[in-house]
């Protein structure tokens, strides 16, 4: 099939070359400051996985890596 893709709904057809996708907002790990700082570090790699993962797949953040970064490591207190 090479038609182009038709809303049936009315709303807009936005192709993936052309639209952002914006995530937000991101969990708040400061639940986790109680742990262990080895369960910690496993919970700060796991948060910059994720965030990769979704990057990986075109997802675009409001929140820069870096701030992120700063975010999270201020949140787990590491």
């Amino acid at each position: 099939m090479t038609s182009p893709v038709e809303s049936t709904t009315g709303i807009p057809v936005i192709k993936p070359a052309t639209g952002e996708v914006v995530a937000g907002p991101w969990p708040n790990y400061s639940n986790c400051r109680h742990l262990p700082e080895r369960d910690r570090w496993v919970v700060y790699a796991m948060a910059k996985a994720s965030r990769g993962a979704l990057e990986d797949r075109g997802v675009v953040m409001t929140e820069s890596y870096d701030a992120f970064i700063a975010r999270v490591t201020r949140e787990l207190d590491i």
